[in-house]
């Protein structure tokens, strides 16, 4: 059936082609927005207007014709004459199929309906579609395909185009919110000769002109401490972060971080910042600072609620996390192995981050969990995470700036290596040589921007805020 529609639309664009027509249009400027004529109707009745859009709909009453055309934000029904075009060009409307991207012009009017409408007087075709557009999507299997073809999806998801201009307009607001505040953006290198920065499986790439094995960034962090050292004191970076772990409905191996830097500042303090950031995005986009995700109301309002990671534990997973016994024995109750390291990160995962609904500071991680943390006491460092709606949302910390604690911490993550945590913490030589400069006390935050927008548009899965997800192959 697809297959004799398409060779129908061939037909079609053939005629145009013989008609000495061009279907593939040139430039159409200006336009107005469909929304501005909608929202400013009294300001556009009787008055000419030139939109472009693709067409949604085509509904045929003899001499007449109506059709609805869509732009990125708003559909209009436009309606031909046959005694307004005359018979040569009403005649090519025939030609036109739904998916097609048209150009028209004309004069706004209200129907009898009082539908807001454009009598066209004149249009073009700008480009013609050749498959017929799907007219919903259902099931599993059209799930894959929505993020496979995102195009289609986005032309006839009006929710999805929504979806992505909330996440536009977080990034937005975070970027206007720092540079209020008098941070700086600043780039740094996605091409790492040490994957460093966090604790996780990094991607390996090789250069060939510098017969040189190079690893994609996993976080920018020791690049951007290295701009401390050099004296920026307040200074963030939107930036793309890839980590080679699996892909699930938190997490994709590419993603967006904001991480930023704030001199003679500490976790307290960036609790603070933290805070203050989402509520303005969530007061700015929604005008509440209560909003729902998957059926459960979020409540933003400040103060945020704070527990430590030790409480944390004991309260959710039952365990006291400084006894390695019990440790063990919980992950291997929700089939958590390797090393202490990976067993008590896991049990966090599994056991005290989904039961956290209302955004909550976990605070004071253990230091094992920690290398790039300055340490609070003997076994604890200055280290926090928000949690909203069973989610890790960002990372901070009162960050390590003594060189030969973090050279130690550095040779304590080598020997996790050789036990096989394949995402223990290299040892970076030029980072060492850097805070042996002297870097001030300065304070770090990381937000993942994807998972941040999950929760501001209600999506249960990451896919759904990532234009382009990584699928498996078909």
């Amino acid at each position: 059936m697809e297959e004799e529609i398409i060779e129908i639309r061939k037909k079609k664009l053939e005629n145009w082609k013989k008609s000495g027509i061009y279907p593939y249009g040139h430039r159409f400027l200006p336009i107005v927005e469909i929304k501005n004529i909608k929202e400013n109707y009294s300001d556009w009745e009787g008055k000419r207007a030139k939109v472009a859009g693709r067409i949604m709909s085509i509904r045929e009453h003899g001499k007449t014709t109506f059709m609805d055309i869509l732009d990125e934000k708003e559909k209009i029904q436009i309606y031909f004459r046959k005694d307004t075009l005359g018979e040569e060009n009403y005649s090519k409307i025939d030609w036109l199929d739904i998916g097609d991207v048209l150009g028209v012009e004309g004069d706004v009017f209200k129907t009898r309906t009082g539908e807001i409408t454009i009598l066209v007087k004149g249009f073009v075709l700008l480009s013609k579609c050749l498959h017929p557009l799907p007219q919903k999507w259902f099931g599993l299997k059209d799930v894959e395909k929505r993020f496979r073809q995102r195009y289609l999806d986005l032309i006839v998801n009006q929710r999805v185009r929504e979806i992505f201009r909330i996440r536009s307009k977080t990034i937005s607001l975070l970027r206007k919110i720092l540079e209020e505040k008098g941070f700086q953006e600043v780039e740094t290198p996605m091409m790492h000769p040490i994957p460093g920065g966090a604790l996780a499986e990094p991607f390996v790439t090789h250069h060939s002109a510098l017969d040189m094995d190079l690893y994609l960034r996993i976080a920018p962090e020791l690049y951007l401490k290295r701009l401390v050292v050099g004296g920026l004191e307040k200074i963030f970076e939107i930036n793309r972060c890839f980590r080679n772990e699996g892909v699930s409905s938190r997490h994709n191996p590419e993603f967006t971080m904001m991480e930023l830097y704030w001199a003679y500042a500490n976790y307290q303090d960036l609790m603070a910042l933290t805070e203050e950031l989402i509520c303005r995005i969530v007061k700015e986009l929604f005008n509440t600072l209560k909003i729902t995700y998957q059926g459960k109301e979020i409540d933003f309002t400040s103060p945020w609620a704070r527990i430590t990671f030790t409480d944390a534990m004991k309260k959710f997973a039952g365990i006291d996390w400084r006894k390695e016994e019990e440790v063990k024995k919980k992950a291997e109750e929700i089939g958590e192995k390797g090393t202490y390291r990976k067993m008590l990160d896991g049990i966090f995962k599994k056991k005290v981050v989904p039961s956290i609904t209302q955004p909550t500071f976990i605070i004071d991680y253990p230091l094992i969990l920690s290398p790039l943390a300055k340490r609070k006491e003997k076994d604890l460092t200055e280290r926090f995470q928000p949690i909203i709606a069973g989610l890790e949302v960002g990372n901070a910390y009162t960050e390590l700036n003594d060189p030969q604690e973090q050279k130690e911490r550095f040779l304590m993550q080598m020997e996790e290596k050789k036990k096989g945590d394949k995402e223990a913490h290299p040892f970076d030589e030029e980072f060492i040589l850097a805070l042996e400069y002297g870097m001030p006390p300065v304070a770090g935050l990381g937000l993942g921007m994807d998972r941040l927008i999950m929760i501001l548009t209600d999506s249960p899965s990451i896919r759904e805020v990532i234009l382009f997800p990584l699928l498996k192959p078909v």
